[in-house]
């Protein structure tokens, strides 16, 4: 019989966002997975007796560990999130629950489209979390609540900006890349299609009274929002979209980073760069549905 565990397993825990998880869970029994090993033991130090460190190297190692431990709830923040999350998933053991945060269409349409296989194994997959992915989600089906059948629904986000001065998260990173390649999505008819980056540009007032410029974007609040509408006709748009001066080339740079060695090398570059954001305590999410 297997042993009853409470451990909560985060890939990618010397990372900035998998160390600021391991932070805000100090009090439950964590494992601490990556591949540097003294980065993982300094923070275990900071964590407590009941956090321990696994130190492995690439995503089979991961895979292997999880395959011999008892995890109770797996946190990914390893991006790419289409690739670590199906063999992150079908590592862990029956019973075992599972959240990441990816934000890319394709990583969020593929993490659902495991909802059975899930299912019979007792697992709970969750994606999304720490984008607005679930805030989407909430607002699509509150807005929908008590109504006919949607026929469109558009959702439009401003994110708030908390980010340090200091290096872009690798996750974070890799979701940008994959945008990138994946292009402009949007339903129609029911039917994912491609459409251009940038497209559907609205002005929208904030709260504040400030006024923003969102427009068409890939995210998985395209498809949270399909999903939770029903509706034949979706649009995601967000603040973050690219301006219209930009538009032109992105084709060319779609094209490229589809090619996984300059994905690759992409993803690496963004990671290295150096941001300083000033901070925004909110974020806004809109959604219209008719």
């Amino acid at each position: 019989m297997r042993k009853a565990v409470s451990e909560i397993w985060i890939l990618g825990a010397a990372g900035r966002t998998g160390a600021a998880v391991a932070a805000q869970l100090a009090s439950s029994s964590l494992v601490l997975v990556g591949r540097d090993a003294g980065r993982l033991q300094v923070l275990a130090g900071t964590l407590g007796p009941g956090a321990r460190a696994v130190t492995a190297d690439g995503l089979a190692a991961i895979a292997a560990a999880l395959s011999r431990g008892n995890p109770a709830v797996v946190i990914n923040t390893l991006g790419a999130f289409g690739e670590t999350a199906p063999a992150v998933i079908r590592a862990c053991k029956p019973g075992v629950h599972y959240l990441d945060l990816a934000n890319d269409l394709p990583s969020v349409i593929g993490l659902l489209d495991m909802h059975d296989e899930a299912a019979a194994a007792g697992k709970s997959l969750l994606t999304g979390v720490g984008f607005g992915v679930l805030g989407t989600e909430s607002v699509v089906l509150k807005l929908c609540e008590g109504r006919p059948p949607a026929d469109r629904v558009r959702v439009d986000m401003v994110p708030a900006l908390d980010m340090e001065d200091g290096m872009v998260g690798t996750a974070l990173a890799a979701t940008i890349v994959e945008v990138l390649a994946v292009g402009g999505r949007e339903y129609a008819n029911g039917r994912l299609i491609r459409t251009g980056l940038g497209k559907h540009p609205e002005h929208l007032m904030l709260p504040d009274g400030t006024s923003v410029l969102t427009a068409c974007g890939p995210s998985g609040e395209l498809e949270a929002a399909k999903r939770a509408s029903g509706a034949r006709f979706a649009v995601s748009a967000s603040t973050l979209a690219p301006p219209a001066f930009a538009r032109a080339i992105l084709p060319v740079i779609s094209s490229l980073v589809r090619i996984k060695a300059v994905r690759n090398f992409a993803t690496r570059r963004i990671a290295a760069i150096r941001t300083k954001a000033a901070k925004r305590t909110r974020e806004f999410t809109w959604a219209h549905a008719q």
